[in-house]
């Protein structure tokens, strides 16, 4: 197997462009990495995750579910209604406790398999919690569970088990399966919850919960003890209709926990900066603040649009090699000097550019 590299932030993201002969070295790494082998061959989903700066193939059957200590490359294939053309968008998902190491290597093996099919993918950058729509849109609900990868959750040895509490709640038209501090306060009668008790399943309906989220939480549960074999007993529970002093409160004995991140109040001005090295250093220049449209773009630079809670790199055909180069690590930067951190970035090139970005520039369609 070849020697797993070490890849940092910075490298990962200045290696979208080049030169020739660098493209060239690219393109021939990128076909010696095993996990590229076969894909993007027809449309479908596809999942992996980085395992010690390793890609490895994530299981169907857990698509849809994320550690928070890890992160993952998704790749989607699918043709136009109207043509047959295979195209792409491929998203590296950061877990809020994956290490720098890890969301580098995704960043960076996500550049590789772009450049593996042939540069033709669209490249999007999504945080735990606040993914882009596109992204949800591949799953019918997305479930978040603290560890890692190698924490498990099929192998149930009855004496060694923890249980484990899941938040069940409906935002937008999703439905997300989130794991929270085991806490009886965190249970609220506008949700549903699952209490993972090993062998017992318990489903405990809030008192105003939804329809919609008493029927997901259903289904998580027929999944939880199919991967336990069928072994697991289920039970479901009305917040209304059972003791205060029930059985299954006894199971949320754990402490609180700060993962939740602050709500930060979202800004809907549009802001555009430019990525110039006209001195023949790489800076981030200030262009505007308001309305953008395809008229303040230029083919000689690469820009930042941030508008509508998602960020943009934009290439111009002719931006410099440091301009390509640099676009998406100080998207980054910018990002991490805001509010909002967790924005998701995509990449879009001239010509190229994607239904969502030509809906939110007028001129680009």
């Amino acid at each position: 197997m070849q020697k797993a590299k070490k890849y940092d932030w910075k490298d990962s993201n200045m290696a979208l462009f080049g030169s020739d002969t660098e493209k060239q070295v690219k393109k021939e790494s990128a076909e010696s990495e095993p996990a590229w082998q076969g894909c993007g061959q027809e449309p479908g989903l596809q999942i992996w995750r980085i395992v010690k700066f390793q890609v490895t193939e994530w299981p169907k059957e857990d698509y849809s579910k994320f550690y928070e200590g890890d992160s993952y490359i998704v790749l989607n294939t699918y043709k136009k209604e109207d043509g047959d053309e295979l195209l792409y968008d491929v998203h590296f998902w950061i877990g809020k406790h994956s290490t720098q190491d890890e969301y580098g290597t995704a960043a960076y093996k996500t550049v590789e398999l772009d450049t593996f099919l042939d540069d033709k993918p669209i490249q999007h950058r999504e945080v735990q919690g606040h993914e882009s729509t596109l992204f949800k849109s591949y799953f019918e609900s997305i479930s978040y569970m603290k560890g890692g990868a190698d924490t498990g959750f099929r192998r149930v040895v009855p004496e060694e088990y923890v249980p484990r509490l899941f938040e069940v709640k409906k935002e937008g038209r999703k439905i997300f399966s989130k794991e929270i501090a085991r806490t009886r306060s965190n249970l609220k009668s506008d949700n549903v919850y699952i209490i993972d008790a090993g062998l017992t399943l318990y489903q405990w309906n809030g008192s105003s919960c939804s329809h919609d989220e008493k029927f997901k939480a259903a289904q998580e549960m027929q999944k939880i003890d199919s991967e336990r074999g069928g072994k697991a007993k289920t039970v479901c529970l009305e917040e209304d209709s059972i003791s205060p002093e029930h059985a299954v409160y006894g199971y949320l004995d754990g402490e609180d926990d700060d993962d939740d991140e602050p709500d930060a109040d979202d800004d809907d001005a549009v802001v555009l900066k430019k990525v110039c090295d006209a001195d023949g250093t790489c800076d981030l220049e200030d262009v505007k603040e308001g309305e953008v449209s395809r008229d303040d773009l230029t083919s000689d630079a690469a820009y930042l649009v941030h508008k509508d809670k998602h960020l943009f790199v934009w290439i111009g055909t002719e931006a410099s090699v440091d301009e390509r180069r640099n676009a998406f690590g100080y998207a980054h930067k910018y990002l991490q000097g805001t509010s909002v951190p967790w924005t998701p970035v995509t990449v879009v090139a001239e010509g190229k550019e994607n239904d969502l970005f030509k809906s939110s520039v007028p001129g680009c369609a």
